[in-house]
């Protein structure tokens, strides 16, 4: 029971990075029908700068504002850097190639995901950077018996969580997420109904990085470690998660984040950790096999 409890939370742990980089690509899918490669490679680029702002200055943001407040310093400045990286990205990767069709915006996201992991490592290096173990909070909370869970992953999996839930609330219950879904059915018809597109555009390549930020701090906050190649396996992961959930789908992409999280913590704890990555594709093929819309379907216009 405790391996259980103990497994739980660590498929929740790695399911909420999951589930917050599946939303930035089934937004964009969902908006554009566009695969954002580069996606993983800015969830990469925020782990690196939260990184940066904890030992910037011999570690100015922690001696300044304290353990948590330098986390929160470290997250805030993330998210919003990889927020406007995320439109920088949209304007010069993409925007010029709008109209040139679907392949020439998969080969321009495939050339930015190059570019983005190569600065990375010109910029920090090809080796492993850690976070500063000062800058991470300590402490456990009993769960139950022997079972404990880390103040860090207890903040990761309520943050992300919450989130989520708000996430969910502005774009299934707001004004403004009936026309991002609106834009997600029929663009064209969107338009003429007044909606502004690029204002959309605008809002899935700001919060979909910036959600993607949040994650990398908190990988990094987890898990010490971070390298520059580090999107590649998550982004990879979380685009399985949004397939699973249905691809286009915000609520889906957050149950296919969790979802793939937990049945990769309980494979490797009660299968194998070695074959945990096999497992995932393993998930994906069957998905694409029985249920290619996914779990949770996208909902698709009908023109007549």
């Amino acid at each position: 029971m405790e391996m259980f409890a103990e497994q739980l939370i660590n498929g929740l742990t790695i399911g909420s990075f999951y589930a917050l980089v599946a939303i930035g690509y089934t937004m964009v899918y969902g908006v554009m029908k566009l695969i954002n490669f580069a996606h993983g490679d800015l969830f990469t680029l925020g782990s690196y700068l939260g990184y940066t702002i904890l030992v910037i200055g011999a570690g100015w943001a922690t001696a300044t504002f304290g353990v948590w407040g330098g986390v929160i310093v470290a997250v805030i400045g993330a998210m919003i850097g990889i927020g406007f990286a995320g439109l920088l990205l949209e304007k010069v990767a993409y925007a010029p190639v709008y109209k040139a069709g679907r392949l020439p915006l998969v080969v321009s996201a495939l050339g930015a995901s190059i570019f983005i992991s190569n600065a990375i490592m010109a910029i920090w290096g090809p080796r492993y950077q850690a976070y500063p173990q000062a800058s991470i909070p300590t402490g456990s909370l009993v769960l139950f018996g022997d079972v404990r869970i880390t103040y860090v992953r207890l903040v990761t999996i309520l943050v992300s969580l919450g989130l989520m839930a708000l996430m969910y609330y502005i774009i299934e219950k707001t004004t403004f997420g009936s026309a991002v879904r609106a834009s997600a059915l029929d663009k064209d018809t969107a338009t003429l109904m007044g909606i502004d597109f690029k204002k959309i555009i605008r809002f899935v390549f700001f919060v979909g990085p910036s959600l993607g930020a949040l994650a990398g701090v908190f990988a990094g906050l987890n898990y010490s470690r971070i390298i520059f190649n580090l999107g590649q396996t998550y982004g990879l992961k979380a685009f399985t998660a949004s397939i699973l959930g249905g691809i286009g789908n915000i609520p889906g992409a957050m149950i296919g984040g969790l979802l793939l999280g937990l049945m990769e913590a309980l494979f490797e704890g009660y299968v194998s950790g070695a074959w945990k990555n096999v497992f995932v594709f393993v998930i994906l093929i069957v998905i694409l096999i029985i249920r290619p819309t996914g779990l949770i379907s996208e909902k698709i216009a009908e023109k007549v």
